[in-house]
C-alpha cells in the first residue's frame, strides 16, 4: 500500500516586508511556507504609503517568478469602507484604489479587504457603502487584473459576518472577474458558524455555498479562536489550541468542498518559533485524507 502523504493545501503565513520588499519571499521560504504567503504593501497602521522602489519591485517579481508562491495582499487596517463619515469613507476608497494599483505593480492578483464598520447605522447601509466602494474602485482600475477578496467579519452585528450579506454584495457588484471571498475561520466561528466538528464544518460550508457560492472562495485564513462560538470575539489562536480545536481544524482542511484552496495563517506571534509551529501543525493536519 502506498503510504505517501500528499499536501492538498498550499500553506503559508503573513510575512513582513521590512527591509527590502523582495526579502518577504526569502522569509516565506525560511518559514517553510508551501506555495503561498500574505503581505501588506506598506505599513498597515498608516494612511500614507511610500512609493514602491522600481529596483525592489523588479527583484521581488523575479524572486516570485522563480518560486512556486502565490501571494495575497491584505489591505491596511485604518480604512473603513462601510463608514457613514463622508471624508473618512472617501479617504478609505483612495487607499483601496491605491492598493489595487500597488498589487498590479507587484504582479499580485488578489487583494483582501475587510468590510469595516457601519458605525451604528445599519447593516444594509454599510452594505450599500462597501458595494459602492468596490464598484467605484474597480471602475477606476478597469484595465487591471486584481481581484478584491471580501473577508468575513467576526461580530454578528457587523456588515460582513453573515454569509447571505456577503453573497448579496457580490451579486450587486456583479463583477465575477474582479470580486471574490476570503473565508476567515476564526471570524466565521465567532460570528456563529460552527466549525468544531466534521458535521459542523459541512453544515457551515453548505450555508456558504448556498448563499455565496464556493466558486467565489479563493483563500482561507485558517485561525483557531480564543472566543467561543458566536461570541463575536476577533481573537485568533494557534492551530488546534482554541475553541475550534484540532478536530475542527482537521475537518476544515480535509473537507472536499475546500480541497486545494490556499491556506494563510494569521496566528499569534507571542514567542520565537510560533509561526513555524503553526505552519507545521497545519501541514500535519492536511497531509492525509484519512
Amino acid at each position: 500500500m502506498n503510504s505517501k502523504k500528499t499536501l492538498l493545501h498550499p500553506v503559508g503565513i503573513h510575512v513582513s516586508i521590512s527591509g527590502r520588499l523582495d526579502q518577504c519571499v526569502d522569509r516565506a521560504s525560511d518559514l517553510k511556507c508551501c506555495g503561498v504567503f500574505q503581505i501588506f504593501t506598506c505599513s498597515p497602521r498608516r494612511w500614507d504609503a511610500t512609493v514602491l522602489d522600481p529596483v525592489e519591485v523588479g527583484t521581488f517579481r523575479k524572486k516570485l517568478s522563480d518560486s512556486d508562491f502565490q501571494v495575497f495582499v491584505h489591505m491596511p487596517y485604518l480604512p473603513n469602507l462601510s463608514s457613514p463619515d463622508g471624508d473618512f469613507y472617501s479617504k478609505s476608497m483612495l487607499v483601496l484604489e491605491r492598493e489595487i494599483r500597488r498589487c498590479d505593480e507587484l504582479g499580485i492578483k488578489n487583494l483582501i479587504l475587510h468590510f469595516g464598520s457601519h458605525m451604528n447605522t445599519s447593516i444594509e447601509a454599510g452594505k450599500q457603502r462597501i458595494v459602492a466602494a468596490c464598484v467605484k474602485c474597480i471602475e477606476a482600475t478597469e484595465k487591471l487584473d486584481v481581484r478584491l477578496l471580501l473577508e468575513n467579519s467576526a461580530d454578528p452585528k457587523s456588515v460582513g459576518s453573515n454569509f447571505k450579506t456577503i453573497g448579496e454584495v457580490l451579486e450587486i457588484v456583479g463583477n465575477k472577474k474582479r470580486m471574490g471571498v476570503c473565508l476567515d475561520t476564526c471570524h466565521a466561528f465567532a460570528s456563529g458558524y460552527d466549525l468544531s466538528t466534521m458535521a459542523a464544518v459541512e453544515k457551515s460550508l453548505e450555508a456558504f455555498d448556498s448563499t455565496i457560492g464556493l466558486s467565489h472562495l479563493f483563500v482561507i485564513h485558517l485561525n483557531d479562536s480564543k472566543g467561543k462560538l458566536g461570541s463575536g470575539l476577533d481573537r485568533h489562536e494557534d492551530i488546534g489550541k482554541g475553541n475550534i480545536g484540532r478536530a475542527g481544524m482537521s475537518s476544515i482542511l480535509k473537507s472536499n468542498r475546500l480541497a486545494d484552496l490556499p491556506v494563510v495563517l494569521e496566528t499569534p506571534r507571542d514567542y520565537e518559533g510560533e509561526d513555524r509551529e503553526n505552519i507545521a501543525a497545519t501541514k500535519r493536519l492536511s497531509e492525509s485524507r484519512d
